[in-house]
């Protein structure tokens, strides 16, 4: 019997939340309120508030295409492409407002890792026939 199927599972579950979480209760009920003030310093004061609980609302969404696993190589890129591109630009922008600083790029590099083992090393249709 292969462990593959259950790490999968744990692994989708837990990326899924960290979007749920981040959209949900960091930016949509502004229960970090260093989330907007990231957004407010890249954006400006115009679209801080607006733009926070856009991207909090984009993050739930992807929480549920995550779960629904709708053409999940593409959801799976789409993460990383985000991941990396919102991480670096907080790393040049606003070091000084993330959690970990600049410390903080490596636990979003850890989540991409685990963003591609998941989908494209564990992925059930790369094994299916080896059993």
């Amino acid at each position: 019997m292969s462990y593959k199927p259950l790490v999968k599972k744990i692994l989708t579950i837990g990326i899924a939340l960290v979007w749920l979480i981040n959209g949900l209760f960091c930016k949509l009920l502004n229960l970090v309120p260093r989330h907007e003030l990231i957004v407010f310093r890249i954006l400006g004061h115009e679209y801080s508030g607006i733009a926070t609980k856009v991207i909090g609302a984009l993050e739930i969404l992807m929480f549920v295409w995550i779960l629904r696993g709708i053409k999940p190589r593409l959801c799976a890129l789409t993460q990383i492409i985000i991941i990396a591109a919102m991480n670096i630009l907080e790393f040049l922008i606003v070091p000084d407002l993330l959690l970990f600083g600049k410390l903080n790029i490596v636990l979003a590099a850890v989540l991409i890792i685990a963003i591609f083992i998941n989908e494209f090393l564990l992925n059930k249709s790369n094994y299916k026939n080896i059993q």
